[in-house]
């Protein structure tokens, strides 16, 4: 369930885009990540990777960072420098409202994920990486969906993924976003200056 490639379109943003980070989820998020064509990249760069089945560590643990496939993910975001880093995952369905639940920055110190539509969830990526890792202006979000999505929900992933493959700068991506989901992308800007401050996702 591997894939690696590269769309480079010269001068812009540099994206980094990677699925199935722990467990079996590269199962799914391959379906996702295949559909992304060079069509959907306007300027810059995009590097789409999907990770082999690995142990399940939750990206919240700092354990993850240690595990083989933590590395890896590292060992790219360090190669390649992104200016927008994207995380795919899938979710067993019996836990959405877990991941949804409003307490969950009470239980877990993140925010809960915001659904756009049909399952499919949007968030910040791990703390442990956004804070440390990245810098303030780069744009890092975490895409969740079903791990066994129906048709609807593949495409909703799918759809916005080639919104984040063409986005050319944080403006344009608030713009494009907020036109679709207006009220995700404020919730998520709220949950975002609760838990960094001035260091919002979008």
């Amino acid at each position: 369930m591997g894939l690696f490639k590269i769309i480079n379109k010269g001068d812009g943003l540099k994206r980094l885009f990677i699925g199935g980070v722990h467990g079996k989820e590269g199962l799914t998020t391959i379906k996702a990540l295949e559909s992304i064509s060079d069509d959907d990249v306007q300027d810059g760069c995009l590097v789409v990777y999907n990770c082999d089945e690995s142990k399940y560590i939750s990206t919240l643990n700092p354990l993850y960072y240690e595990s083989e496939t933590g590395l890896e993910v590292l060992d790219l975001i360090s190669y390649y420098k992104p200016d927008m880093y994207i995380e795919l995952h899938c979710y067993k369905s019996e836990n959405f409202q877990t991941l949804t639940d409003l307490s969950r920055k009470k239980k877990l110190g993140v925010p809960p994920l915001i659904e756009l539509e049909k399952g499919v969830l949007i968030g910040s990526v791990s703390p442990l990486i956004r804070t440390k890792i990245f810098d303030k202006e780069n744009i890092c979000i975490t895409l969740e969906i079903p791990c066994q999505p129906s048709d609807e929900s593949l495409e909703v992933y799918k759809d916005f993924l080639k919104v984040l493959a063409g986005a050319k700068s944080r403006a344009d991506l608030e713009n494009k976003a907020s036109k679709i989901y207006p009220e995700q992308v404020e919730t998520s800007q709220r949950y975002a200056w609760e838990i960094f401050g001035d260091y919002p996702p979008f």
